[in-house]
């Protein structure tokens, strides 16, 4: 697994990135925000480890180009700071980034956290499984899931595995509502780490590229006080 570290502490570059190759990951070290962006269209990495503060291109806006640059791969970010307030990982999380880790940081815990996003994915016991309901189609084996259009026509949905597997989970019960805490235990299980508000990040993504107007949402549906729930009539 290759992982991007963006740091322009050279001391804590070195503590991150020897403590991952220990662990058999292969690393590749930025200074900068401009050689990052750089790097990245090249190596293609698994796992961005990301500073908020960076020279010339800072954290959050290089966060923010990475998810709009298209790839062979869309790697998970873990945001990386010395900021600890709680609206800097809400903006941190609003760009982008999968978790968010304060400095000072143990390496154990980094690497923990590392291994956890590479283990995230859809869990549903090896069956081959088709959602359908009016408007989408959700294959998890071939991860494929598309949307009908008008006269018979469909289109692909060109979808994160965050924002695939939450459709997924999503579509596989319309109608139920489902608060963050259940999503994020169908989603990622003992392996999440982080702030709940994740969650609000990937259902906000994921309603700009399914809804008809994701300010007034048709499908994922927001339940205050509670959380989410979708609403399509279900296909057998």
């Amino acid at each position: 697994m290759d992982i991007l570290i963006v740091e322009d502490e050279p001391e804590i570059a070195k503590l991150i990135q020897l403590a991952l190759e220990r662990e058999g990951f292969s690393c590749h070290w930025c200074r900068d925000g401009l050689e990052a962006l750089q790097a990245f269209g090249k190596q293609q990495p698994d796992v961005i480890i990301l500073d908020l503060m960076l020279p010339g291109l800072d954290g959050l806006e290089l966060c923010a180009r990475i998810r709009q640059k298209p790839g062979a791969k869309d790697p998970y970010i873990l945001m990386l700071t010395a900021r600890g307030e709680e609206i800097d990982r809400v903006i941190g999380l609003s760009t982008g980034a999968d978790d968010y880790m304060v400095k000072p940081f143990s390496p154990t815990e980094l690497v923990a956290r590392v291994r956890a996003l590479l283990r995230r994915s859809l869990r549903h016991g090896g069956q081959h499984l088709v959602y359908q309901t009016q408007h989408f189609a959700v294959d998890v084996d071939q991860r494929i899931a598309t949307r009908q259009l008008d006269a018979g026509k469909s289109e692909a949905l060109d979808l994160t595995t965050l924002e695939f597997n939450l459709l997924a989970t999503f579509i596989s019960q319309p109608g139920r509502v489902w608060n963050r805490t259940q999503l994020i235990d169908k989603l990622w299980g003992d392996d999440f780490f982080g702030d709940e508000r994740v969650v609000d990040t990937h259902v906000a993504r994921l309603r700009k590229k399914i809804e008809p107007d994701p300010a007034n949402p048709t499908f994922v549906k927001t339940v205050i006080g509670v959380g989410y729930k979708f609403e399509d009539v279900a296909v057998a």
